[in-house]
């Protein structure tokens, strides 16, 4: 048995302009080579051209895209008696939000556009309205655990 400190779980801090987390975790993906400051002014860019197009606020539309994005299920590969089975496994609520927002911020980076802020504004819109590319990742991951519903009891 492991004698280690368990780690303290540790609150993500909130961004400076929306106050959210769900904003600073965004800008934490978008992340690239250490330059946080230009990840900010990529959501921010998007966070106002979000809020032009549909007149609503950002970060509801953003709450929103998320949501339709978050898978219930998923599946994760398990090797029985020398087989490999993709068993459905439930997603905790942190992890379902943590692939949420990979899966939005792939979907932008492979539309083809001007910038990455008008190519992740259009994403969040179109995810929060249900559809776009995220939005179909969450379903074919729900299909595949679907289809591989016999293979439940090897959890």
């Amino acid at each position: 048995m492991s004698r280690r400190k368990k780690t303290g779980g540790g609150v993500a801090k909130s961004d400076p302009i929306y106050r959210n987390r769900l904003v600073n975790m965004l800008v934490n993906r978008i992340l690239k080579n250490g330059k946080k400051s230009l990840a900010y002014g990529i959501l921010y860019r998007a966070m106002e051209h979000v809020k032009r197009t549909t007149g609503k606020n950002p970060l509801s539309i953003l709450r929103q895209a998320v949501r339709e994005a978050t898978p219930n299920v998923a599946v994760r590969a398990r090797r029985i008696g020398g087989s490999t089975y993709q068993v459905p496994v439930e997603v905790i609520p942190a992890q379902g939000k943590a692939l949420a927002v990979r899966w939005l911020l792939m979907a932008s980076r492979e539309r083809s556009g001007r910038d990455m802020a008008s190519n992740l504004s259009y994403e969040l819109i179109d995810a929060a309205r249900n559809n776009g590319s995220a939005v179909r990742k969450k379903g074919e991951t729900h299909k595949m655990a679907e289809a591989n519903r016999a293979f439940a009891h090897f959890r």
